[in-house]
């Protein structure tokens, strides 16, 4: 039986960057990272750079819709692979506007899915 699901919503892939900063610390190096999927509380990603656990970070992620969205990020998970890290984070501090707009995308998202595996079965 595989891994049980603990995210409260459910997560999508979306091609975008985030570029972060530490900002506990003052560090004002921007790291880019790939973002693997989103969703209203939060986004994996995927970065060489080691990140520490339970860190915050600024961030501004890249939508669909070319449009940046500005958010803090909290580390929560940290699994190490060959070429890097996987990272798994919450997000605090999105606006509703922005949680709203991430909503909006995986409803249209699903909605495609949807028409796709109806096209494909005729």
């Amino acid at each position: 039986m595989g891994a049980e699901e603990k995210r409260g919503s459910r997560r999508m892939d979306l091609e975008s960057r985030l570029i972060i900063k530490r900002i506990d610390n003052g560090m004002e190096d921007y790291i880019k990272i790939g973002t693997q999927d989103i969703s209203r509380t939060g986004c994996g990603f995927v970065s060489k750079e080691n990140l520490e656990l339970d860190t915050v970070y600024e961030s501004h992620i890249t939508i669909w819709t070319k449009e940046v969205i500005h958010v803090l990020l909290k580390i929560v998970r940290k699994v190490e692979q060959e070429d890097g890290f996987l990272y798994g984070a919450i997000f605090m501090g999105l606006s509703e506007v922005d949680a709203f707009r991430i909503e909006v995308y995986d409803m249209l998202d699903q909605e495609n899915r949807k028409q796709e595996g109806e096209s494909g079965a005729s």
